[in-house]
């Protein structure tokens, strides 16, 4: 009962936060571009934790450790998504500030409609935006519910409590739009930062010490105990990468030998995560910095250097250690726990590990507890905050702006903002409530939509040769890729009557990475074959633009050929097929402390050396590349009225009617179809 009045009284005071930055920024929205991107004024520092809270949010805070717990070492390598999700920011988000401050682009969608002169590819943006929104920011929210109904031993109900949570979220971002956001997601992500790590020193303080920690796993090692079992090489597969790539016709058709994180899966998972900075939440969230000051250290410093320790260090703390401290019900029968303080976690619950944790301490620091609650609140909070403002963003420049009435004034176009807001939050909680297996099926494509984007924002921000008719047709070739490498895909062709030849994932490859090979390779064909020298002479605006503002200089041109070279090395070691060879580099995984030269498991050791090396990757390309450093030119800033090649109202009109009449098509054809196989 102690632990429920500590509960309310942290829940109580960080929702005051929340709802007095939602109303002073609120106040502060006098124009449409004010609630929409915070009249392009976001400080550096602003922008450095808002960035790295949305690009982490739950999923690291409560996903990571317990898949960790489940899967061991293999997949712990991915805590080096701390390096590959800045290295998409250090690729594109100094060229997408460039074009928005020069241009005036407020979504994604604006500036690849006005790049490619196409409405087509502000639709498909929009509908990538809500496919990852809903079902992400449905995840996000329902974890908050897990979370406390867990706490509260079933006493407060999940719906009730993400429902009520929800409702806080929903008004601060609905008063003051993006500012509000990111302001609230400061606070949010050093909560996230400090609960991993203060969970993680719990999970230290009872294993007994690193020394001890590493003890329990030298005796782990030596036996077969463990989700996977052993690998090919007769190593339990908690310590071990299981090959370069397993060719099985899909995770879930058969199952890998030594388990699913394969070298080529985690680069493949890799390429997913990276579409985290790539999707439309992220390209508004950067065209509201005030300037460029903030995306090196953002980069660098708090998300490689800071996130990646946070997470080598504390959250595979959290997910290994919970195997010795009574999460794993076959390691504690064996003799092999440290301590008995969690409960036993099945594979269908890991989700409850850190709810676990944090309950452990209740009964002595009830006070401790509720303020790590208040964290994974945060965490899971900050990402459903971005993407839920975005979401109401592009309703209202996407669909009401651009469609329905281009003329709106300022009062109009935030109402429907709102609306869009209102309606992302209710569909993401019904779906939460009443719908979870689906919200499951269409989280697992959103990772997979964002990633696509990685082709076209290539075309907008580095190749100019790219034309509209391969970016749209490999942008949607892509996006089927990744449906029918995913169980909504298998669902969807078994609807018609149809099997396909392949299961989820096959050969241990993500279906971001299948969706972005073929939709690269369907770029550059048709690119090739549709080139057109009034279109090239349109895109050479933007590059021009961004040469102008971009332009190395002579040090850093001698030195390109090495940036390559280095990022490409850190890739196929880190996250690629010699990553493998940390399995048994630093002693084999069955040798025991005797043999670890570091005193630790060769696969962990072999991930801290590459964190580090991926620290100083991301500083040079950043840094000495200029990749993420102010322009030395002024930017001329966006003239309202000026827009450069936007399409004329009755060239839209004719666009709309088109695709009007091809989805009416195309839905007599479905039903055609489904009547004939039926």
């Amino acid at each position: 009962m102690l632990l429920i009045y500590w509960l309310a009284a942290v829940v109580l005071a960080y929702w005051a936060y929340c709802l007095y930055w939602g109303i002073i920024s609120g106040r502060m929205a006098v124009t449409a571009n004010d609630f929409f991107l915070a009249d392009r004024r976001l400080p550096a520092w602003v922008f450095v934790l808002a960035a790295t809270g949305s690009a982490l949010g739950g999923w690291v805070f409560l996903g990571h450790p317990a898949i960790i717990f489940r899967d061991g070492f293999a997949f712990a390598q991915l805590s080096l998504c701390a390096i590959t999700i800045p290295l998409t920011g250090v690729l594109f988000l100094k060229r997408q500030w460039l074009l928005g401050r020069r241009f005036g682009f407020v979504t994604a969608g604006e500036m690849f409609d006005q790049y490619f002169r196409t409405d087509l590819m502000r639709l498909l943006i929009a509908v990538v935006a809500l496919a990852f929104a809903i079902p992400f920011v449905g995840m996000e929210l329902t974890a908050s519910g897990d979370i406390i109904q867990y706490m509260t031993d079933g006493k407060i109900d999940r719906d009730a409590a993400m429902w009520v949570l929800t409702a806080v979220v929903f008004l601060y971002v609905c008063f003051g739009g993006l500012r509000a956001v990111a302001y609230v997601g400061t606070l949010q992500t050093l909560l996230l930062g400090v609960g991993i790590v203060a969970i993680g020193m719990i999970a230290y303080m009872q294993l007994g010490g690193i020394a001890a920690f590493s003890t329990a796993m030298a005796k782990l090692g030596s036996t077969a105990i463990g989700s996977w079992g052993t690998n090919a090489q007769g190593y339990n597969a908690y310590f071990e990468i299981p090959g370069v790539a397993q060719f099985t016709a899909g995770i879930d058709r058969t199952a890998p030998i030594g388990g699913m994180w394969t070298a080529i899966m985690m680069l493949s998972y890799s390429c997913a995560l990276m579409g985290l900075q790539a999707a439309p939440a992220f390209t508004t969230l950067t065209f509201g910095a005030r300037d460029m000051k903030g995306f090196g250290p953002q980069q660098v410093w708090v998300s490689a250097a800071a996130v990646g320790g946070i997470l080598l260090l504390f959250s595979v703390a959290q997910g290994m250690g919970a195997n010795f401290l009574g999460g794993s019900s076959t390691i504690t029968e064996r003799g092999l726990a440290v301590a008995r303080v969690l409960p036993a976690i099945t594979g269908s619950d890991t989700s409850t590990l850190v709810a676990a944790y944090i309950k452990s301490i209740s009964s002595t620091a009830p006070w401790f507890a509720a303020v790590l609650f208040i964290c994974a609140l945060a965490a899971v909070q900050v990402m459903a905050a971005v993407n839920i403002s975005t979401a109401g963003t592009i309703f209202a420049r996407d669909f009401y702006g651009r469609i329905f009435n281009p003329q709106a004034d300022d009062r109009l176009l935030k109402l429907y903002a709102r609306i869009g807001i209102a309606l992302t939050v209710i569909i993401a909680l019904i779906v939460a409530s009443y719908a979870p297996s689906a919200q499951a099926v269409l989280g697992a494509l959103a990772l997979g939509f964002g990633a696509q984007l990685l082709v076209p924002l290539t075309a907008v921000c580095w190749l100019p040769w790219i034309t509209r008719q391969g970016a749209v047709l490999g942008l949607i070739v892509g996006l089927v890729a990744v449906i029918l490498t995913e169980h909504f895909g298998e669902a969807v062709t078994l609807f018609f009557g149809l099997r396909l030849p392949w299961g989820r994932w096959p050969a241990t490859i993500h279906s971001a990475l299948w969706g972005v090979f073929v939709n690269f390779a369907v770029c550059l064909i048709v690119s090739a074959l549709t080139q057109n020298s009034a279109e090239t002479e349109h895109r050479m605006q933007f590059h021009a633009f961004l040469a102008e503002h971009t332009s190395a200089s002579a040090r850093q041109r001698i030195w390109r050929p090495v940036a390559w070279a280095i990022s490409l090395v850190w890739i196929f070691f880190a996250i690629g097929p010699g990553a493998v060879i940390g399995n048994d580099l630093f002693g084999p995984p069955n040798g025991g402390i005797a043999h670890w030269r570091l005193g630790i498991p060769s696969l962990w050791a072999w991930q801290l050396v590459w964190w580090l090396l991926g620290v100083l990757v991301i500083w040079f390309l950043a840094y000495r590349m200029g990749l993420s450093t102010p322009p030395p030119r002024v930017v001329e800033f966006y003239v309202p009225g000026a827009n450069q090649g936007r399409a004329s109202p009755i060239y839209a009109r004719e666009q709309w009617r088109m695709w009007f009449w091809a989805l009416v098509i195309a839905i007599v054809a479905v039903i055609a179809l489904r009547w004939i196989f039926a």
